[in-house]
């Protein structure tokens, strides 16, 4: 079995070291840097410099842990040396795991040339065609820019020209308030940059549970962010001193030294050659795939953000492995679908945010039935001894059978602490699971038993 993928990011490795393992003679084509945009540009890089940020916020509370005043200062090439440090090494592992599972990696560019066949341009223009029983198309996506406005990577910023940015801003405008837009504002104010938030919407993390987005906003609002609820961002105009400022659809003008836009990402299906090989592609630049990841070309499939679905590397990961189990005929046998009802998510600001499974609000806009349990980390004694009580943990089951449906986790370590509601979630596990097991203490987790009670 020929298996060529074009894409060495989260899902093109999963999928390439699995099938290696179950048979496949696998070639990933990569342009950049194995491990992809996640790896290069977006995950690694980014929660990197967020824990430097967090090192510094947790040094400025040390008056709370019974210790002198602490000030530590950023240095930014340090930083940098450090991200990139963490970026190559993490390469260099994956690239050592898929040669030694006998996976062919091309340094190139990937398209099309029919539905069997492909091109890997690489150094000097050169072209190598690979015959193809298989293709998996992982290619990621690019950061969007509105018309309006130009990313010139000094003072207008992408997300990925800010992996490190070329200075702190004194003051950094950020334009949109998702996932990554919140991560941008918690890590440049622990670095001691003003901010401003532009917030389209009512609340920041639009698609999130209300109370955990309350959460957040009152932690920005302590700490100096200035937020901007209810103004969509339509224009941009630069000062005589190198400033920037927007302008919102309600005549509202924030002005800051620098500005970077995090309102999502355009996938990266231009150039594959997908017309000519008869692969569809919908209006949004997506590839529609079934619940193999299988596009409409039953040999030909899609995953990671090119996939439309949930853009988490978790995901990615997991679609590349149902993808090598569905390519060697596996799915006939034990192979369960990927659930994205059911992956866990995490926003890392402080306090950190995690989330998994069915949220309150959705369920009382379905009217289903719902029992809720919360209960604060200020009750937990961990939280305590840590200094930091802040958020609580939320479980939401089915009041006639105490099973699990999903929760939310708002606090120190949230990101890991939500595994445990994942786990419950995608086990079909019951309520009374999570409070009979016998947990650690004091632990932050016994908040999780505690919720669940």
């Amino acid at each position: 079995m020929k298996f060529v993928i074009i894409g060495g990011g989260p899902a093109g490795i999963q999928a390439a070291t699995h099938g290696a393992r179950l048979g496949a003679q696998v070639t990933v084509i990569e342009r950049d840097i194995i491990g992809g945009a996640a790896n290069l540009w977006d995950c690694i890089p980014s929660k990197a410099m967020i824990a430097t940020g967090d090192v510094v916020s947790m040094a400025r509370r040390a008056e709370k842990m019974g210790l002198s005043p602490l000030q530590p200062a950023l240095d930014l090439g340090a930083m940098s040396a450090r991200v990139q440090s963490i970026t190559h090494r993490l390469a260099e592992s994956t690239m050592s795991l898929l040669e030694s599972q006998g996976v062919t990696v091309i340094n190139g560019t990937g398209w099309l040339l029919s539905s069997h066949e492909v091109i890997a341009t690489i150094g000097g223009g050169e072209e190598l065609q690979l015959d193809a029983d298989a293709i998996l198309l992982s290619t990621g996506s690019r950061p969007r820019v509105p018309d309006w406005a130009e990313a010139d990577g000094d003072r207008v910023l992408t997300t990925r020209q800010a992996y490190p940015p070329p200075v702190i801003p004194e003051h950094l405008v950020v334009v949109g308030s998702g996932v990554t837009g919140v991560e941008f504002v918690h890590m440049f104010r622990s670095f001691g940059s003003k901010v401003s938030l532009i917030v389209s919407r009512q609340q920041v993390l639009p698609a999130k549970d209300p109370e955990v987005a309350a959460a957040l906003e009152s932690d920005f609002l302590q700490s100096g962010v200035r937020l901007f609820k209810g103004a969509r961002a339509i224009g941009l105009s630069r000062g005589d001193d190198g400033g920037v400022s927007v302008l919102c659809d309600d005549q509202r003008v924030v002005s800051g030294s620098h500005v970077l836009f995090a309102i999502g990402s355009i996938p990266n299906s231009d150039g594959l050659g997908l017309d000519k090989a008869g692969v569809f592609v919908d209006g949004g630049g997506y590839i529609p795939v079934d619940h193999h990841c299988v596009s409409n070309l039953r040999h030909i499939y899609a995953a990671g953000d090119i996939s439309g679905k949930l853009p988490l590397a978790s995901v990615a990961s997991m679609q590349g492995r149902k993808i090598a189990e569905h390519v060697m005929g596996l799915d006939s046998r034990s192979h369960r679908h990927l659930d994205y009802e059911k992956a866990a998510s995490a926003i890392f600001t402080e306090p950190e945010i995690a989330d998994v499974g069915l949220a309150e609000a959705e369920a009382f806009a379905g009217g289903r039935k719902i029992r809720v349990t919360k209960v604060p980390f200020a009750a937990n004694a961990r939280a305590l001894i840590d200094g930091d009580p802040r958020g609580f943990v939320k479980i939401v089951s089915d009041p006639a059978t105490g099973v699990v449906l999903g929760g939310s986790i708002v606090g120190r370590n949230a990101a890991e602490l939500i595994s445990v509601i994942a786990v419950a979630v995608t086990a079909h596990l019951r309520v009374d699971d999570i409070v009979e097991s016998l947990l650690v203490h004091p632990a932050l987790a016994e908040a999780l038993a505690d919720a669940a009670e």
